[in-house]
């Protein structure tokens, strides 16, 4: 839904200075720096900092379930911009905001709106659930169906020598060939041309398959980098931490794309792509890559790393079943994440009406 949660708690006994009582149902949200609109309704009597300000309805002007709605509206917040003090860390003063007049509702109006659209939070807090229970789903079957052996308290050793009894392993050098990404600088793209993968994007824009492209650069610029083939697997090179290192995305189309400079490449030889690219950021494939992961600050992975990564060996008719069944998953997931969306857009919308 809207809503946030106050999911982070501390002891009382750590808070400095003054401090707010909270009980359940009262609205908190930050002082500090308005533009986040950082708003949560309290499930729970608590305790917070001054750093907070807590809000609780006076029925004879706001019912209590409509007013979580005003904060949540463009009027509201930007009231509450307008008049935040300070440079580094705008802060809103309650003698300053609680002088504000805002136009609201008659009382009568108030309980038709707050039914309507808590009805619309109860679809979307629906749809959230629906969209949890699928997430565990996908990553559930990721493993079972990838290797089906629980991982749990097993060294990577242990699991390996698991699935050599069981279906098999083959060591990715076996596989296919290993090519490094190069050029793709930031000077050189351009708003619209030939698409291109550079490796940030693989953290922040690719999830286990390439869907769209974020990235463009000019056909001139093609003969510096390298093309990628459909079913090629796109490592980045390097990360800020050992747990990202070597994440991945494959390719699976047909467009001319090209892998920019601290990406690696796997180009498989007779391997499903939608199979490679759940399998390369399965848990079992990513502690691989964990423990190959070198570098101070910044870590990094080489291509004689990932010819070195195990994987359990199945038939092609294998793969491409095992990808059309997680593919089938990811696309439920796809299509609640956009009934969320436009859930979530119509009550703003509402809301935004009403103010």
């Amino acid at each position: 839904n809207l809503w946030g949660s106050l999911r982070r708690f501390g002891k009382t006994s750590s808070i400095e200075g003054d401090k707010l009582k909270i009980y359940k149902g009262d609205l908190v949200f930050a002082k500090r720096n308005a533009y986040l609109k950082r708003v949560a309704i309290a499930e729970f009597d608590a305790v917070a900092s001054a750093h907070s300000l807590v809000l609780r309805a006076k029925s004879e002007n706001v019912l209590p379930e409509f007013l979580p709605f005003f904060l949540l509206s463009e009027t509201f917040w930007e009231k509450a911009i307008e008049i935040s003090v300070g440079s580094l860390s705008p802060t809103i003063n309650w003698s300053t905001i609680a002088k504000q007049e805002f136009l609201l509702p008659p009382k009568e109006q108030q309980a038709e709106l707050a039914e309507l659209l808590w009805a619309m939070d109860g679809v979307i807090e629906s749809e959230l659930a629906m969209f949890n229970r699928l997430k565990t789903q996908l990553d559930c079957n990721i493993e079972f169906l990838l290797h089906g052996i629980d991982l749990a308290g097993q060294t990577i050793k242990e699991v390996i020598a698991s699935l050599s009894k069981t279906k098999g392993v083959v060591k990715l050098k076996d596989c296919g060939v290993f090519l490094k990404g190069k050029g793709i600088p930031k000077s050189v793209l351009v708003e619209s041309g030939v698409p291109c993968i550079r490796y940030g994007e693989i953290y922040t824009a690719h999830h286990r398959i390439i869907r769209e492209y974020h990235s463009f650069i000019s056909p001139a610029e093609c003969a510096n980098s390298i093309r990628l083939k459909k079913n090629d697997v796109i490592f980045a090179g390097s990360g800020e931490t050992i747990t990202e290192i070597g994440k991945s995305a494959v390719y699976v189309g047909d467009d001319e794309v090209y892998a920019g400079s601290d990406t690696l490449i796997f180009r498989p030889e007779g391997m499903d792509g939608l199979y490679l690219g759940y399998l390369m950021n399965s848990v079992f494939v990513r502690q691989q890559l964990n423990m190959y992961g070198t570098g101070a600050t910044v870590m990094h992975i080489y291509l004689d790393d990932l010819k070195k990564i195990v994987i359990p060996i199945h038939s092609f008719e294998e793969q491409k079943a095992i990808g059309k069944e997680l593919e089938l998953i990811w696309t439920s997931i796809h299509n609640v994440l956009a009934s969320i969306s436009k859930a979530k857009a119509l009550q703003k919308s509402l809301i935004n009406e009403i103010f």
